[in-house]
């Protein structure tokens, strides 16, 4: 095959790791396949429907929706706005959901968004696409974990002061579960998730039946005409920034059991879910605090449990910010190395990072990508990288939602276990919305757009050069 060519650019023909689980899902949709040994390249298909919606509601629901309220309030500061802002925002979710359900069910391989763009563009978008997802979503331990860190030494005195060594400590732990193997991960991910759901859902049930006492309200000034679309604009950007991640599903492809049934019903299931307890929550800060004191509050959750359980709101608060931080986190985890795994595979990535080992874990890219998060937890650069990192996602987005339409016109003949709905209106307004949001951002912040367009541009020559380093290593070793 020539270097540089896409393996897809004739799909479901040459690749067996793709045709297998393309085979047994389209033959028969409403089957569940058994278990296989390891497949070809090690992984396991050892993953169903539990571990699915884990993964998509493990890796959305974080601290955002604890933290965001304060900034979309500020923007926004009438609860018919206020709320406005959520649900159009979860038409961001729904909509993307269509398109990336169908994308996973199609192409059932791990790796997440860059097997959708090496099918779609070839090397140098892909390229692109699997350093920057991976970049992205290593942000978010490093971020995550020093959080984490910080609220342990409010409940544990003697942690306080050492907020990185409970940093390393927990991301050691998290790690050490990916390691033993992906069961482990996946066990670990539904627990963290449910535990997750429940105290966010015991905390909305509390700011209706625990007694408290009425927060007076602040007069507010409510944007009008353009004002108030830039203040949509604004809204919507911390929106985006709290359902990102819904698509993580899409990151274990090769792992599910059925593919082309279980990414699909996860996707949207937990879409819903996700939308249904943000609404929940929201209303739920409503029913406590007035707009105009969460407006600019930078932890809105903290506020409302003080005001609910006094004293102690602050014990319960933390508690709940870890075990929803650690259920992202672990998501995150199983995503990153599958990333370079499916790299390494391609050849755009030394070979060595598509080693798994016995318990189905790409053991060898899970460590070049814990190297890079300790790194950035020790330098502290990982916030120089975070200022772009709004733009990376918007990238990302608009280079998937691309891959599908292209993928529709130029493989219109290839097995489609789930077909997006309402093809081409509705995923055409996800692209338009993601379009929107990249002007948007680009003219909010020029530096950062121009930093990914350089970047971009480089991708295919340096794709190149990176092929040919492997292939030439791959034949010495050879001989």
């Amino acid at each position: 095959m020539r270097a540089g060519r896409s393996i897809f650019e004739r799909p479901d023909t040459d690749d067996p790791v793709i045709q297998a689980p393309l085979r047994e899902s389209v033959a028969s949709p409403l089957a569940t396949p058994a278990v296989s040994a390891a497949r070809p390249r090690g992984l396991l298909r050892v993953l169903g429907a539990a571990f699915g919606l884990a993964m998509v509601v493990g890796a959305t629901v974080g601290g955002g929706i604890l933290r965001t309220p304060g900034e979309i309030a500020s923007a926004l500061p009438t609860p018919a706005l206020y709320l406005s802002a959520w649900v159009l925002g979860a038409a961001i979710p729904l909509l993307g959901a269509n398109i990336f359900a169908e994308l996973g069910a199609m192409t059932p391989r791990s790796g997440g968004l860059y097997v959708f763009a090496r099918r779609a563009f070839g090397d140098g978008v892909a390229f692109f696409t699997g350093y920057a997802s991976w970049i992205n979503w290593c942000l978010g331990p490093v971020a995550l974990t020093i959080v984490v860190g910080e609220y342990a030494g409010g409940l544990i005195p003697p942690l306080a002061g050492h907020e990185m060594a409970v940093a390393f400590a927990v991301l050691g732990m998290l790690v050490g579960l990916q390691w033993i193997g992906v069961r482990a991960g996946a066990r670990a991910q539904e627990l963290m998730t449910a535990l997750k759901a429940m105290a966010l859902l015991a905390l909305v049930v509390a700011a209706f039946v625990v007694p408290h006492s009425a927060v007076a309200a602040a007069p507010v000034v409510v944007p009008h005409g353009t004002g108030l679309l830039l203040a949509f604009g604004v809204a919507t950007q911390g929106v985006l920034f709290t359902y990102d991640g819904y698509y993580a599903v899409v990151f274990c492809g090769e792992e599910i059991r059925d593919p082309g049934r279980e990414i699909p019903r996860a996707m949207f299931r937990g879409v819903w879910l996700i939308i249904a307890l943000y609404l929940l929550i929201n209303f739920a800060y409503l029913a406590v605090l007035p707009v105009s004191r969460m407006a600019g509050d930078p932890f809105v959750g903290a506020t409302m449990a003080r005001a609910l359980f006094g004293a102690h709101g602050d014990t319960i608060i933390r508690l709940i910010m870890i075990i929803a931080i650690l259920g992202t986190v672990n998501a995150e985890l199983i995503a990153i190395p599958r990333i370079l795994l499916a790299m390494s595979e391609d050849g755009l990535f030394p070979r060595q990072a598509a080693r798994v080992n016995a318990g189905g874990t790409p053991s060898v890219a899970l460590g070049l990508s814990l190297a890079v998060i300790v790194a950035f937890m020790l330098s502290g650069s990982f916030r120089a990288v975070l200022a772009v990192d709004a733009s990376i996602v918007v990238v990302l987005y608009l280079v998937s939602f691309a891959a599908f339409f292209v993928l529709r016109r130029r493989e219109s003949d290839a097995p489609r276990p789930f077909r997006a709905w309402g093809y081409p209106v509705v995923p055409g307004v996800a692209l338009a919305l993601m379009v929107g949001l990249g002007a948007v951002f680009s003219v909010a912040d020029p530096r950062s757009a121009l930093i990914l367009l350089a970047v971009l541009l480089a991708s295919w020559p340096v794709s190149r050069l990176v092929r040919r380093a492997v292939q030439a290593d791959a034949r010495a070793t050879a001989q």
